[in-house]
């Protein structure tokens, strides 16, 4: 149990996708415009990772070691279709602002490494956590680069004004925002993760 706690717990802090890792920048850079665009990308990214992480690991004996990749690929496209159906039919303005991003997941790095590096040498319930923990990490980072371009960009969090008054930075709404926070992220929790060595 102490080992499936560490799998899933290290997706969130220790080997987070986007703060540690440095992977899935392209989506988060693209729709962390709004808190709901990034709530929404982490769901469908949790769901793709969770999902090809206990397939691959429940076939991974049975897959040739020359065509693990392109199987991987249909695994993951598999459940990317599942997301991108389900979006279109219960959410179709979240899918219409996400647009392309969610077909690529496809070929995130992120979803294809944690097939090939983890899920594919470990079994079902280690694949499981881990591919939670991941997906769990990658949301919680989205929703914190989302919630400061939103609300330095416009002045709304989750389109609610919090403070009357406030200016926006309108720089925080475009694709040089989103440049900017994660760097300043970035360098926020290196420099944390240096002060505690």
């Amino acid at each position: 149990m102490k080992t499936l706690i560490k799998e899933f717990t290290k997706g969130i802090i220790k080997e987070n996708p986007t703060f540690v890792l440095v992977l899935g920048l392209c989506p988060t850079l693209a729709v962390s415009v709004t808190v709901a665009n990034g709530i929404g990308m982490g769901i469908a990214a949790t769901f793709v990772l969770l999902g090809s992480s206990v397939i691959v690991s429940l076939i991974k004996d049975f897959i040739p070691g020359r065509i693990r990749i392109p199987c991987y690929i249909v695994i993951i496209a598999t459940f990317v279709t599942i997301a991108e159906m389900s979006m279109k039919a219960y959410s179709p303005v979240l899918d219409r602002a996400l647009g392309i991003y969610v077909p690529l997941i496809v070929v995130n790095c992120m979803v294809l490494g944690r097939a090939e590096a983890f899920a594919c040498k470990n079994n079902l319930a280690s694949s499981f956590f881990d591919g939670l923990g991941m997906g769990l990490g990658f949301t919680l980072a989205l929703i914190l680069i989302s919630a400061i371009r939103e609300f330095l960009g416009s002045g709304q969090l989750l389109g609610h004004t919090l403070i009357k008054g406030f200016e926006p930075i309108f720089v925080f709404g475009m694709p040089s925002g989103a440049l900017l926070v994660i760097g300043l992220l970035l360098g926020f929790f290196n420099f944390l993760k240096n002060r505690k060595t």
